[in-house]
């Protein structure tokens, strides 16, 4: 009986698994078994790395019986990517036709698909899986050579990138390393030709002029991470100040860097010799988007939707009354607890997806709605009333701040002063989240958006008059007891954009103002003047 492991990941969501893969070669009915709740595609794996074995480094044990095992067996596993693992676990059981022994396995992780000729295609989700291997002590790690540059950007971890499975074996052994191929790079999945990076890095809050409450609601939002809302005929510039919003936050930190880049990798998303991602992605999904596509799933393995690659950055949904019902939904877990869980079958996967979510709607179908008499709108208040029941109910008491946009002419220029930059508010977000992550600098959260309502009253209170005001709204019905919290959490981020130490009435009357969707009661005046000033 011979016996050997090698060692290979699993992804479940984003977090990885270490898989030990163990092979049995021993006398008996010829045959190929391979168990440990492996998927289709993974059966498949028999096949595949028998031929690459026989085609480039070495032969099959045909006339032994073969058993592969994927441990800890309970945990289901799918994917090619353990194909390498696989293929040099046999190799270093069937002593008597390789020179591939079991300790030369000890200390490395395999990654990558195999072909039928031998050599290494890509697999999705490269990052999370060296990361999770790096966590688990493994310092060494083969992978495909186009996925080598993603797997180097873990720190401390010994990467090799090669093209076939004989340049394995011989790195293994010592021996001088055969020319192969170049490997063909990743299938890129087709969100990954746009990201929206590169059409936004023109964009500047100068290009807008007037607008200052609309811009203030926005810096709040930035600064705290809390859900937007913004409400408005057509062309009064929603989408504009939406598309703005990644300008003025911060860089990615790199523990945010490597999160959001594992998730891009997880989607397939990550170009051959990409880096850390280090802004904030921005992902606008068009309304006739499926709930896979927003959310997550698929068939076959389980994907992350546009709300977890928007991990600790925008996610934009114009038009959000037109959006699918299942969609509108699905969204109350992302915006109550900041992750997505999504089970298809025996497989549950949960992602990260705490993005700033930012939502924008026309008052009416045909968006022409304004004011006391209508404006131009076509619309019968049939119709009205149908479309603005799409925007109450739970989903919305998640939404921290309403902001109506109303039309506006021209201030800036000779009327008025230029409009502050993008660079000038984002250096005020900055120190805002500087002030929260060090208040929290004990916890798993950064920002006040995700602090956990009961923390927050017992750890950092409010001023007593700015809880009486609050409680106030709340005797009147005027607030939900989610919004209380969500007030309090607004309240402490509009103190942080101020440098206040603790927010107290003024800060509280801000913060029921942007929660508030009654256009008549609008911001207090000093506030308005800081996104003017």
């Amino acid at each position: 009986m011979a016996f050997a492991t090698a060692r290979s990941l699993a992804l479940t969501g984003a977090d990885g698994h270490v898989i030990d893969v163990q092979v049995d070669v021993s006398p008996g009915m010829v045959g190929t078994t391979l168990i440990g709740r492996v998927d289709k595609s993974l059966s498949e794996a028999r096949d595949r790395v028998r031929m690459a074995i026989n085609n480039d480094c070495g032969r099959w044990p045909a006339t032994k019986r073969v058993t592969i095992l994927l441990a800890p067996a309970d945990l289901p596993k799918g994917g090619t990517h353990y194909d390498l693992a696989i293929a040099l676990a046999v190799l270093a059981a069937d002593k008597a036709h390789s020179d591939i022994t079991a300790d030369l396995l000890e200390g490395w992780a395999f990654v990558g698909e195999l072909s039928v000729s031998g050599a290494l295609r890509p697999v999705p989700g490269v990052l999370p899986m060296v990361i999770a291997a790096a966590a688990h002590g493994i310092s060494r790690v083969f992978v495909p050579e186009p996925q080598a540059a993603e797997a180097g950007l873990v720190p401390g971890m010994t990467v090799f990138g090669v093209r076939s499975l004989a340049q394995v074996s011989a790195v293994l052994r010592g021996a001088e390393v055969p020319e192969a191929p170049p490997v063909v790079g990743p299938s890129a999945s087709p969100l990954a030709t746009w990201r929206g990076e590169d059409r936004l890095d023109d964009l500047d809050l100068r290009d807008l002029d007037g607008l200052e409450d609309v811009r203030y609601a926005v810096e709040v939002a930035a600064a705290g991470g809390h859900p937007l809302m913004l409400v408005g005929p057509r062309g009064t510039g929603k989408t504009s100040i939406a598309e703005r919003i990644p300008t003025i936050l911060p860089d990615l930190t790199t523990e945010q860097s490597l999160e959001v880049t594992a998730l891009h990798s997880v989607a397939g998303m990550l170009p051959a010799g990409a880096g850390l991602l280090r802004r904030p992605p921005w992902f606008a999904p068009h309304h006739s988007a499926t709930a896979a596509s927003v959310l997550g799933g698929g068939t076959g393995r389980v994907r992350p939707g546009q709300v977890s690659l928007a991990h600790h950055g925008v996610l934009f949904l114009d038009e959000f009354p037109h959006f699918r019902a299942d969609v509108i939904e699905a969204l109350r877990q992302p915006l109550e607890s900041g992750e997505v869980t999504i089970a298809r079958g025996e497989e549950s996967a949960t992602y990260p997806a705490r993005s700033l979510v930012v939502l924008a709607a026309n008052p009416c179908p045909c968006g022409n709605f304004h004011g006391q008499s209508g404006g131009a709108c076509e619309c019968s208040e049939v119709q009205r009333a149908h479309y603005r029941r799409k925007l109450s109910g739970p989903i919305l008491d998640r939404v921290d701040i309403w902001m109506e946009v109303r039309p506006q002419g021209r201030r800036g220029g000779s009327f008025g002063p230029d409009p502050e930059s993008s660079a000038d508010v984002r250096a005020r977000v900055a120190e805002a989240r500087d002030r929260q992550a060090r208040r929290y600098r004990d916890y798993s959260w950064l920002l006040n958006a995700s602090c956990p309502g009961p923390v927050l009253a017992e750890r950092w209170p409010l001023h007593p008059d700015a809880q009486r005001l609050i409680d106030a709204e709340l005797g009147a019905a005027k607030l939900t007891r989610r919004g209380l919290t969500r007030v309090q959490r607004l309240a402490w981020t509009v103190a942080d954009c101020a440098g206040v130490a603790r927010p107290g009435a003024a800060e509280a009357e801000i913060a029921l103002a942007l929660r508030s969707d009654d256009s008549a009661r609008s911001l207090p005046a000093h506030a308005v003047a800081v996104a003017a000033s």
